[in-house]
């Protein structure tokens, strides 16, 4: 079967361009593949054209918002992860524009689709009461317990995302002082993040349970899921909200309802923001590529933003020696305010 333009310019896209030219993660392809799947899937089932079909120039700008309409109201997905599949649309049909520009009209009309304006969340974090509460939660006593308490603690103390978490290996630790971890992040860009000692010794236990700390072990996976294989994203995050029901119990009011291994990097973050540290050096430590991202932290702080208003708060009314303003001692003022 000879195959159709557009299965050769996808696969090209996938396969080719973003690894090679843009040095895109695996994880950003596969999310980008994802979506092409829904897509070809859509076309099928809705549509009535199958993949061996399906041709570049049925697509229109037309069929684009019809099939983000049918993700929201027929698979309920949020407006958040509708823009993100039309992140990837939009990435696929810039790329079109100068691989195969015959169509570029209709391209650029689906590169005019707008995403969708969204509220900004409030960000959810733990104060760190609740952290210690959560991390008393696990028992060190059994291999499970240890290997959770280890995975929690490091996520919030290198403020790790999920995925930068599973991905470890013993190799990425530097266990001489000062302790560091180096992670990597989205489009593989790598950051070094210094590790505190109590956190090294929590992990130190952890990797001696499961001989990790030989040099044959460099290159395992660090935090399994008992069968040799990496922990999922589902698995840390059904791992947390077992240990936040239970911390619930003890104190219902330091614990969110919804705790993901996001939220507790929210925690660094604030905690970080609270003890003074600048947002230069907040930023470098969650490997945002911008302060821009870093500055929701400074935004969602009101105690912060209270004391730096009162730090910049000018006495404008002038007081007498008794601490009144001068019209409170004004009689024939009062009496004439009196009289209103």
């Amino acid at each position: 079967m000879k195959p159709t333009d557009f299965s050769k310019k996808l696969s090209d896209y996938l396969c080719l361009y973003l690894p090679n030219e843009r040095g895109f993660s695996r994880n950003t392809i596969c999310s980008y593949r994802d979506t092409f799947m829904l897509f070809i899937n859509y076309m099928k089932n809705i549509k009535g054209i199958c993949a061996e079909k399906l041709t570049l120039f049925v697509i229109t700008q037309e069929l684009i918002i019809s099939f983000l309409c049918w993700l929201q109201k027929e698979r309920k997905c949020s407006d958040s992860t509708r823009n993100a599949r039309l992140a990837a649309i939009h990435s696929f049909f810039r790329y079109l524009q100068y691989r195969s520009p015959n169509n570029i009209e209709e391209w650029q009309k689906i590169l005019s689709i707008p995403m969708k304006r969204m509220e900004t969340p409030l960000i959810n974090y733990l104060s760190l009461d609740g952290i210690k509460l959560l991390l008393a939660q696990p028992r060190k006593e059994n291999a499970k317990g240890c290997r959770d308490l280890a995975l929690i603690s490091l996520i919030y103390d290198s403020g790790a995302r999920v995925q930068e978490l599973i991905d470890l290996t013993p190799s990425a630790f530097n266990f001489t002082k000062p302790y560091t971890i180096r992670l990597y992040g989205k489009g593989n860009k790598g950051r070094i993040v210094p590790l505190m000692d109590a956190e090294v010794d929590i992990l130190k236990e952890y990797m001696n349970t499961r001989h990790l700390l030989e040099s044959y072990a460099c290159n395992y996976i660090l935090f399994d899921n008992g069968r040799g294989d990496k922990l999922t994203r589902m698995a840390v995050n059904k791992i947390l909200a077992k240990y936040a029901r239970l911390a619930k119990k003890v104190n219902n009011s330091l614990i969110p309802e919804r705790v993901t291994p996001h939220v507790l990097r929210h925690s660094k973050a604030m905690h970080l923001l609270q003890a003074g540290v600048n947002l230069v050096y907040i930023r470098d430590f969650l490997g945002h590529t911008s302060i821009t991202t870093t500055e929701v932290y400074a935004r969602a702080d009101g105690k912060l933003k209270r004391e730096a208003l009162e730090k910049a708060y000018v006495e404008t009314v002038e007081k007498n020696k008794n601490g009144q303003p001068s019209w409170m001692i004004d009689s024939d003022l009062l009496e004439w305010l009196k009289s209103l």
